[in-house]
């Protein structure tokens, strides 16, 4: 991945990631330090199972001023013979979260659907039961992950990395959830085209850590890239945008 940020100082000092996991880091403290040096203050690390939950929350403990824990099941992790210990560890520790995440469907992995659904259901009923945010997954369900959000009667969700139809996405923002942009706007037309679309007041940033962005394994330290392409898709100059997306963040958490 191409940066292409040349020697540009960065002032904005206050930048929210709104989604890594930290857990997969393999030199967590280090990708701290760096993130600091950033300017990112803060971040959301988020969970997949019941082992990055475990780890999440000690990140957390151990790092307080700066990693704001969420925790939850993804819908690659699920497993049925996991899914009663993992339920109950998220509801026993949730409140200790800022958000219910990472959650949601995924039709392109092997995990059946309906299990899929039946895990993302209860998970959706405990946010709304405890007034959690949302963190969701939508790869190829984007319709269905709406509809199950609304319909469980969810207040607060962000539709991690939005990529999907256009349609759905002015559903998502007029029910007022919000989106996801990352570094893939650097090359992804899907999701340029939605990050363009969408209203910046419902746009959060992140870098979905350790994730891998062309040739680079991203660290939290990125979110300047992210910043960076949507600052030059929406046109808004990075500071002003800076201050704008970091106030998302803190309205959508509850920071």
């Amino acid at each position: 991945m191409n940066l292409n940020m040349g020697d540009q100082i960065y002032h904005q000092k206050n930048l929210i990631d709104g989604h890594v996991h930290l857990s997969e880091i393999e030199h967590p403290e280090r990708a701290l330090e760096n993130a600091l040096k950033a300017g990112v203050k803060q971040m959301v690390a988020v969970a997949m199972n019941l082992d990055s939950c475990r780890k999440t929350l000690a990140l957390a403990d151990k790092f307080p001023d700066t990693v704001l824990p969420a925790i939850g099941y993804h819908p690659w992790s699920i497993k049925e013979e996991e899914v009663e210990d993992t339920l109950i560890f998220i509801s026993q520790n949730i409140h200790r979260c800022v958000a219910l995440g990472e959650v949601g469907l995924d039709y392109k992995v092997k995990v059946k659907k309906k299990l899929q659904k039946a895990v993302f259901s209860k998970l959706l009923n405990l946010a709304v039961t405890i007034n959690k945010p949302v963190i969701i997954h939508s790869r190829f369900s984007h319709q269905r992950t709406y509809e199950m959000a609304v319909g469980a009667g969810v207040q607060k969700a962000v539709f991690h990395w939005y990529s999907g139809p256009v349609d759905i996405l002015d559903n998502i923002i007029a029910s007022g959830f919000f989106v996801s942009a990352t570094p893939a706007l650097a090359y992804s037309l899907h999701h340029q085209t939605a990050m363009k679309r969408a209203p910046v007041e419902r746009i959060l940033i992140e870098t979905d850590a350790p994730v891998q962005y062309g040739d680079r394994v991203s660290e939290p330290a990125d979110l300047k890239e992210t910043l960076f392409q949507l600052s030059r898709i929406k046109k808004i100059p990075e500071d002003k945008l800076a201050g704008i997306v970091t106030k998302n963040a803190e309205r959508f958490f509850g920071l």
